[in-house]
């Protein structure tokens, strides 16, 4: 070998041992609906993007996102056939319009030296990143239906923009199964900036984490119905947040340093009402601010709940005001911990309804917290390791072309993944026909969202359920796993697929974790529950049973314990994601998520589970449970057919039994449960939405003036105690929260910006 041929071989690879493995490993991953030659991952490098802060580098990173000709982007609803993953090296990217990432793409940067995104003076466009662009005076996408996209390990710079001249860092109106994580926004400091860092305007759901905002008129203007925001840092921003409206949010673990004003909450709405509807601030701390938190809650707040406020645990250093109102002052600041303060309506035992002021948390059990409040973890991307600790499921023989059978593979692909390794899941749609086991120890990351598939005779017995993905081979087994980044769902009917079972028992100081881990079923292609299939049949309470798509999404075993859950989506379509029209579809699943652990210690960070047919979210004989900000709503067709078919009702399961329950229930009450509670306790909820917006495809139940009557009941406490719920927000039924079958709160009592709320509930 020459010496220079041996200079360049040891320089290269110092750079495959120094960068992010995701650079350096190879990708094989298969999108089987995009045509041949489609490419699922693109490095901006390989397009002609420079990254030397010098070259306009915006063409080379749209040709990047665009190729293979049939991306989704202006016209397009939405599609799942064509996926893509753009990386971006280390480096100063200098954009000078704005990047439009088409639908279902990821953006990842380096997390071991992130690459900055640096507007040009002359900048041109709605946000650096424009998520969701307006071609028209509408967004492209229905912001409520912009699903499986992410964008992570960035720094987002507008300071070459002048001070004055309006610029958005991001522009982010999405909805579940979204995240923006580990990015930084630079923008002027002077006073004249009106730049502002992110800006939502509308949307469904959501979650982001690890933000800083630095400079700027304003670090984040939000818009969205509901959200999990956790670890944000406002560093020097006039504003750090305005909520421009929302049904419901929670913040936790934000950071205020030098602002002006740190959280907003106080805008108004249309003919003298209020549009923000509830936010949670929990385990945050607000440094030389001048006030923590503005707010506009009176008792004569129209309508009756708008604004409510929940604070926990908010530590002051040098703020003058700790909550001003529209007429001044409503808690002093300083330097003091404010262990709780609220606003809204409370429904705890011997007081009075309306809140406005301290309040006493209840303590929170040691094994749920952590360093800094409650236990979290941030997403994994395994920074350290190099790409020889990943395996390829491809590499391992498997095709994800969405008909070859990737069982034995798969099986072969996560039984190499151990000693340190970590099983690297390409994109693709793996159809599997028996269970695949993850022992504890295993570690999975997906490329772009790839789903594991369940399908077959296996997963087709009603009354013999099998699990898709088995953790832990038994109830109880020990050890810990990580999950990320894919899909677990349905090729064909499969009445007798639990997606999800996990057996695990996880230590509660170092608990397995699922970040970004979706259930889907039909809805996508693939799937063979689209509109061909399963289109909806208004006023028809047949049941097709080729569109019954799993039995059960995910079971937590008697056993297990131990699991932190991040932003993970639990979905049973209720429209068909490739159709131009979203048209809807009658795709039946049995049961949403199930946790009947006893030792308990779960954390549900920005999850949400829909359009499931007995229940969304059920408890059972389970304790220490933390949420945040859970979603839910009941499936579109109900009550035709209603939930007494076609799922046989499984007393070992706990399953309601609607044809007993429902005796002397006025309206439509054999309908899904959003959250059933059994037998349990120490529940710590701060942010809950459970919506029923339709009768058998008719919207005109869930309004105010129609009455709130899509069903009668959607929250049950039965036999359980110490359930502190913050921020409980429903829509469609009558009774907001029933406990041990008796109505605790009405509807009507406690009416919102669209949802009715109670920002406080506190059971025995």
């Amino acid at each position: 070998m020459r010496f220079s041929t041996f200079i360049t071989a040891v320089a290269s690879l110092a750079v495959g041992i120094n960068a992010y493995w995701l650079g350096d490993i190879s990708h094989q991953g298969v999108a089987p609906f995009a045509g041949s030659g489609y490419k699922v991952f693109r490095n901006v490098k390989d397009y002609g993007a420079k990254g030397d802060g010098s070259t306009d580098d915006t063409a080379a990173i749209a040709a990047a996102m665009n190729d293979g000709g049939n991306r989704c982007l202006q016209g397009c609803a939405s599609t799942t056939t064509t996926p893509a993953v753009v990386y971006f090296p280390a480096g100063t990217y200098i954009i000078s319009k704005s990047i439009m990432p088409p639908y279902f793409t990821q953006l990842i940067g380096d997390p071991t030296n992130r690459p900055v995104l640096k507007a040009t003076a002359n900048f041109a466009g709605f946000g650096l990143v424009d998520g969701n662009p307006y071609f028209t005076e509408n967004l492209n996408w229905l912001s409520v239906n912009v699903f499986y996209r992410q964008m992570r390990n960035f720094v987002i710079d507008t300071t070459a923009i002048a001070p004055a001249t309006a610029a958005t860092g991001i522009h982010w109106p999405t909805s579940q199964a979204t995240s923006l994580i580990n990015i930084e926004f630079n923008m002027p400091t002077d006073a004249s900036t009106v730049h502002v860092g992110l800006f939502v305007e509308s949307g469904s759901g959501g979650f982001m984490s690890d933000l800083t905002f630095n400079g700027g008129a304003t670090g984040a203007s939000l818009g969205n119905q509901q959200y999990t925001m956790r670890n944000l840092v406002f560093n020097n921003c006039k504003t750090g947040i305005i909520q421009l409206w929302n049904w419901g949010w929670t913040y936790i673990n934000l950071q205020f340093n030098n602002c002006g004003t740190g959280i907003d909450i106080s805008a108004p709405g249309a003919d003298n009402t209020l549009a923000v509807g509830s936010a949670i601030v929990m385990d945050s701390t607000f440094s030389n601010t001048q006030v923590a938190v503005k707010t506009a809650y009176t008792t004569s707040t129209t309508p009756d709940t708008a604004g409510s406020v929940i604070l926990e645990n908010i530590k002051l250093t040098n703020v003058p005001t700790a909550v001003q109102g529209g007429s001044g002052s409503l808690l002093a600041g300083g330097s003091m911990t404010i262990a709780g303060w609220g606003q809204g309506h409370q429904y705890v035992s011997g007081a009075n309804r309306e809140l406005s002021g301290s309040i006493t948390p209840n303590a929170r059990p040691a094994s749920l917290t952590g360093s800094n409040g409650f236990y979290s973890r941030s997403k994994p991307q395994y920074n350290t390791l190099p790409a020889s600790s990943f395996v390829s499921a491809r590499s391992s023989g498997a095709k994800g072309d969405g008909t070859t059978d990737d069982t034995a593979a798969l099986q072969s692909a996560i039984n190499a993944a151990n000693n340190g390794k970590v099983l690297f899941l390409d994109y693709g749609l793996y159809k599997v026909t028996g269970t695949l086991k993850i022992p504890a120890g295993t570690k999975i990351i997906g490329e772009g969202y790839p789903i594991i598939m369940a399908s077959g005779s296996f997963f087709g017995d009603i009354n013999n359920p099998q699990p898709l993905l088995q953790v832990g081979a038994n109830s109880g087994d020990a050890g810990q796993v990580e999950l990320t980044d894919f899909v677990v769902g349905n090729s064909g009917p499969a009445p007798g697929a639990k997606l999800i079972e996990w057996n695990l028992a996880s230590d509660a100081a170092n608990p397995s974790g699922m970040w970004e881990v979706h259930a889907r079923v039909g809805g996508f292609q693939g799937s063979n529950m689209q509109v061909a299939q399963c289109v909806k049949q208004p006023g028809s309470a047949a049941i097709n049973t080729n569109c019954i798509g799993a039995y059960m999404l995910m079971h937590v075993t008697p056993k297990a314990s131990g699991l932190y859950m991040e932003n993970t989506w639990l979905w049973t379509a209720d429209h068909d994601i490739e159709d131009s029209a979203n048209t809807q579809i009658t795709v039946f699943s049995g049961r949403g998520l199930y946790i009947e652990s006893t030792v308990g210690n779960f954390w549900l960070v920005g999850t949400a589970c829909e359009h499931n047919h007995l229940y969304n979210y059920q408890f059972a004989n389970t304790k220490n449970i933390f949420v945040s900000m859970f979603q839910t709503e009941t499936p579109y067709y109900m009550p035709l057919p209603d939930a007494t078919q076609p799922f046989p009702v499984v007393a070992s399961l706990n399953d309601p039994n609607f044809a007993t329950s429902c005796s002397g229930v006025a309206g439509n009450c054999a309908e899904s449960w959003g959250l059933r509670i059994i037998n349990s306790s120490n529940f710590y909820i701060y942010g809950a939405g459970f919506y029923s917006f339709f009768n058998n495809y008719d919207t005109s139940c869930s309004t105010v003036t129609a009455g709130e009557t899509c069903q009668s009941r959607i929250v049950s406490l039965e036999k359980s105690s110490s359930i502190n719920i913050y921020g409980l927000n429903t829509i469609g039924s009558l009774s907001m929260l029933d406990r041990d079958g008796a109505s605790v709160a009405s509807w009507k009592d406690n009416v919102n910006v669209y949802p009715s709320n109670i920002i406080m509930y506190k059971s025995g």
